[in-house]
């Protein structure tokens, strides 16, 4: 069971990059987390540029999948933590650099596969629960219509 909040927001997409908001909530009052780690399962960490306010080392077990990484506080981030409830909590931003052979915002995809805080796994959803944006939007070209036939009428009837 994940004794924190870990909070996966993608905040911004870039042409080149994109960037993540994570942020870790310490929701147990009878724990403080002084020195914390939090380990990320993610498809594009080897395309990590730059990380905000934690430390990072990717965990390369296997030379040629750079799938994982490991992030930890600095020492004033980690004292953060210290305190239950919503002003415990640390958050960084990490930009990524965006690989055009398999970046992709469908299905899940920009969020971790799996996230481990201090060793205890927290529980993900599945990649068919997440959230989507459908790819095109239908157009009402009724109420378009209709708002330019009342502007007319109006410009008429003011005229």
């Amino acid at each position: 069971m994940c004794p924190v909040r870990i909070h996966w927001h993608v905040k911004v997409n870039y042409k080149e990059y994109w960037r993540v908001k994570v942020t870790v909530t310490n929701f147990n009052y009878r724990m403080n987390y002084t020195l914390w780690t939090l380990v990320v399962q993610h498809p594009n960490l080897n395309n990590v540029t730059q990380v905000y306010s934690f430390d990072y080392k990717p965990l390369v077990p296997y030379e040629s999948i750079n799938d994982t990484g490991m992030f930890y506080g600095l020492k004033y981030f980690n004292d953060q933590l210290m305190e239950a409830g919503p002003f415990g909590n640390v958050q960084s931003e990490i930009l990524l650099k965006k690989d055009i052979n398999t970046f992709t915002f469908k299905e899940g995809w920009a969020f971790p596969r799996k996230v481990y805080f201090n060793g205890d796994e927290c529980q993900m959803p599945p990649p068919d629960t997440y959230p989507f944006l459908p790819n095109s939007a239908h157009q009402n070209l009724h109420s378009f219509s209709a708002l330019v036939s009342i502007l007319i009428f109006l410009l008429i009837a003011i005229w």
